[in-house]
């Protein structure tokens, strides 16, 4: 888990191998096929999927601790992960990042260079394949090259924006007229 002013960012787990610098229980909590397949049976995982021949997925008892404590938790996901979170949380607000086009997309995977080309490939093909999905989330954020700051200050607006929705805040119905009651038992 790792904590800004406005999100705690949930730490997913994985199948695949830590790439150089990647930190075990920081960056993910990298763990043997079996022990996923075994969270998996066992209702462990809010969300999961399979992902360029690994394991993907949020651990749901540290969300629902989170989330018990009043905190906002950010999932990192991909479109099948949010689909299933959509589907057991459906006050979970989804935002889709995307990049500004294909070509950045592309760009930005190559320029990282830890995929060999079959899996830059088969990313860029899930991709497609994802962009489908794009009307089923609530809000969409499109993440310019080297304007990271700008989509994180969309994706604050977005959670205000959600903290003053009608829905979120029924309690007003009960204390709205409170003073008034008071007055009138004078």
């Amino acid at each position: 888990m790792i904590e800004s002013g406005d999100f705690v960012f949930s730490v997913s787990a994985t199948t695949r191998a830590p790439r150089p610098g990647e930190v075990n229980g920081v960056d993910y909590f990298f763990i043997t096929k079996e022990e996923f397949k075994d969270r998996i049976r066992l209702g462990e995982m809010l969300e999961y999927a399979t992902y360029v021949d690994n394991y993907y997925g949020t651990p749901r008892r540290a969300v629902e601790d989170l989330l018990n404590e009043g905190k906002d938790v950010l999932l990192d996901i991909e479109v099948q992960g949010a689909l299933q979170v959509m589907q057991k949380m459906r006050e979970a607000v989804s935002v889709m990042i995307l990049p500004p086009n294909s070509r950045e997309l592309e760009k930005r995977l190559r320029l990282r260079g830890t995929e060999v080309e079959s899996v830059i490939q088969k990313r860029l093909e899930r991709a497609h394949l994802e962009f489908q999905y794009f009307t089923k989330y609530n809000y969409i954020v499109v993440s310019k090259d080297g304007k990271s700051d700008e989509a994180a200050d969309e994706i604050r607006t977005i959670k205000k924006a959600e903290l003053l929705r009608s829905a979120r805040n029924t309690n007003i119905r009960d204390t709205f007229f409170e003073d008034d009651q008071e007055g009138n038992n004078k």
